[in-house]
């Protein structure tokens, strides 16, 4: 297939070098009437008024005099006039002590320098600055409403759904747009259009940029990526050109696949308020409307594009007729994480004994980029240590790395602050073991890791989509025992509970005013402000506002399912504290403890995983943004408390 290519004077348009033109005739008339006025005398008067002395600072050249003269007024202004033969010129003048200087005649070559130099010049100077740079990479002052967008040739296309692993059904869904680039006749004889726009959402590192090549590379046509930031510019109207030219640019290359990235930065809901208007984000938006309702489906170009916040897109970018499909890119579950895994192992030595679907077990949450850098972390540490293959080991190091940061081996704490990281985090992981609801504890460690003294990790047994208030009640009383154990052991508290505070009022905030978990307010849901977007407008009509009694009230839930779950923490340690402290004797012996030793501490059995009715297909951590808020705030499931 062969793309049609622009056709052009050396990159300019007929248009543009008509401008310049004008420019350079322009420039040329200035140039004629820029200089002094000269008053030209005929030579008769010329001799009378060096008789009687009235002219000054003469020069004499072979073809012309020039010098000034007196008015009537008494005033010396220039003057000039044709020399005639006269060979007793120098001698009146002379006589008349007339101050003069004489001039030699130009060459014919000094004549051409003298009055075309200055051409050449300005040439010269359009040349380098407009031409030249366009001829070589595009980025010149002509070319700044030019499209950025970068076209990637079809046979330099080697991205396919081979590569994209994880999303089956957001493949299947783009289907669809293979075969209609692929034979658009299939779908027009019976009267099928193809969706002018798909819009891939999900959370970050799901794939979707990935998906948007895999479908270039399997259509086999043009394929246009560009970054939504990159048509808006300081100057207003730069961002509406760029988007024009990169529709026609599709145009002249079709068929062709338009990508455009990170949407939401020119898509967002336009002004409607006070306070954040930006004429020049809503002019681009506006113009990318219009190009969306101005091409139809038989030109064969489809526009794609991806973002993280479908929900802040305006309503007529998403409506049908423009971005008509929408396709989730979720987070995998444990068949897309272990399919996944082998995409990127694929260039990576792996050790016989290493099972990636144990690995994809130990990962959940984890989406596509997350998983890459686990494989490449354990490539590095492999190779640090001298390995001829990544054993599991290095896979174990690599998912904690990508949790909670490297070890801080060498960092130096003092017996009494490692006693107390000691009872912190035994505090969580008994109180994590020993409830009914929570997820089986994995280890437990005081190393330092990142910006963690210690922490404790939980890993699920099996994806999840809901979350129960027994669950989360659970949750709220495993985050507040490291803060109970230090009070138990110690007397006292210290600074090391404060991320376990901030995520127990995130929880219990949410469960009161989100979910409706709370007996005494009933199934509501209160606005929290934390969504609002006061910089579009949107909100400023809305009232978020909550009367003081039900404020009030909002409160002392919180504080009571927090004081509640605290209390309870305290008691199941108290009740086991000879399991708890044999637990901080082997933490400050061992300093990691594993989950088999931690139940053969505290007297329990293995926690073994229940079948699932079905496969999962979705992260209830990682919601995708179009779907209910996620009712659990960490980034991953594997939840760390510190």
């Amino acid at each position: 297939m062969k793309n049609k290519k622009q056709r052009s004077f050396q990159g300019i348009s007929i248009r543009q070098i008509a401008m310049w033109i004008g420019v350079f005739l322009l420039a040329l008339l200035l140039f004629n009437k820029s200089g002094v006025k000269e008053t030209t005398l005929d030579y008769s008067d010329f001799k009378q008024k060096v008789s009687t002395a009235e002219v000054a600072n003469l020069t004499v050249a072979p073809g012309v005099i020039t010098g000034a003269y007196k008015n009537e007024q008494g005033e010396f202004v220039p003057f000039k006039t044709v020399r005639m033969e006269d060979p007793n010129l120098v001698q009146e003048l002379t006589a008349a002590k007339v101050k003069f200087k004489a001039e030699q005649d130009r060459s014919w070559i000094g004549n051409i320098l003298f009055n075309v130099l200055w051409i050449v010049l300005l040439i010269g100077l359009w040349w380098f600055i407009f031409i030249r740079p366009q001829r070589s990479d595009g980025k010149s002052a002509m070319n700044f409403a030019r499209s950025r967008a970068k076209m990637q040739d079809p046979s330099q296309q080697t991205v396919t759904f081979k590569d994209v692993a994880g999303c089956d059904e957001a493949k299947e869904e783009l289907e669809d747009v293979i075969k209609f680039l692929k034979n658009p006749k299939k779908f027009q004889k019976l009267g099928g259009k193809l969706p002018k726009g798909v819009l891939l959402y999900g959370a970050p590192g799901t794939g979707k940029t990935l998906l948007a090549k895999a479908v270039a590379g399997e259509a086999g046509v043009s394929f246009f990526s560009a970054s939504a930031s990159e048509f808006v510019e300081m100057f207003v109207g730069v961002g509406a050109a760029r988007v024009r030219d990169l529709f026609d640019q599709a145009k002249k290359n079709s068929p062709a696949i338009i990508f455009i990235d990170e949407l939401d930065a020119v898509g967002r809901r336009r002004f409607a308020g006070i306070g954040g208007g930006h004429d020049e984000r809503e002019q681009t938006l506006n113009q990318l409307l219009i190009e969306l309702d101005g091409f139809e489906s038989k030109q064969g170009i489809i526009l794609m594009a991806s973002t993280n916040r479908p929900d802040v897109l305006d309503p007529a970018l998403i409506r049908p007729g423009r971005f008509d499909r929408h396709i989730s890119v979720p987070a995998p579950d444990l068949k897309g994480r272990e399919e996944i895994l082998k995409v990127h192992a694929k260039k990576v030595k792996l050790g016989a004994e290493v099972d990636l679907k144990q690995v994809a077990k130990g990962t959940p949450g984890f989406v596509g980029a997350d998983l890459a850098n686990v494989i490449n972390e354990a490539a590095i540490l492999a190779a640090r240590s001298d390995k001829e293959a990544v054993d599991r080991s290095d896979l174990d190091e690599a998912v904690e790395r990508v949790l909670a940061g490297p070890q801080k081996k060498s960092r130096i704490i003092s017996k009494h602050e490692q006693h107390v990281i000691a009872a912190h985090e035994s505090g969580h992981t008994v109180v994590a073991r020993l409830t009914n609801h929570s997820d089986p504890v994995h280890k437990v460690t005081i190393i330092p890791r990142g910006q963690a003294l210690g922490y404790t990790l939980q890993l699920p047994l099996e994806d999840k989509f809901l979350t129960s208030k027994s669950e989360l009640l659970d949750k709220l009383c495993i985050l507040l025992a490291g803060r109970a154990a230090e009070e138990i052991v110690f007397g006292e508290i210290t600074s090391g509970a404060s991320d376990d505070l901030n995520k127990t009022m995130a929880y219990a905030r949410k469960m009161v005013m989100e979910l409706g978990m709370s007996e005494r307010l009933g199934p509501i849901a209160l606005p929290n402000g934390e969504d609002s977007e006061v910089f579009l407008g949107r909100d400023l009509s809305r009232h978020t506002t909550l009367s003081d009694e039900l404020a009030r009230a909002v409160d002392e839930e919180i504080l009571h399912l927090i004081k509640t779950s605290y209390a309870r923490a305290k008691d199941i340690i108290v009740q086991h504290r000879p399991a708890f402290d044999k637990l901080v004797a082997t933490l400050l012996e061992k300093e990691v403890v594993q989950a088999s030793e931690i139940d053969e501490i505290l007297g329990l059995k293995p926690a073994v995983p229940e079948e699932p009715a079905q496969s999962s297909t979705a992260d209830p951590v990682k919601q995708e943004p179009k779907a209910p808020k996620a009712v659990l705030p960490e980034a991953k499931q594997a939840e760390l408390f510190e």
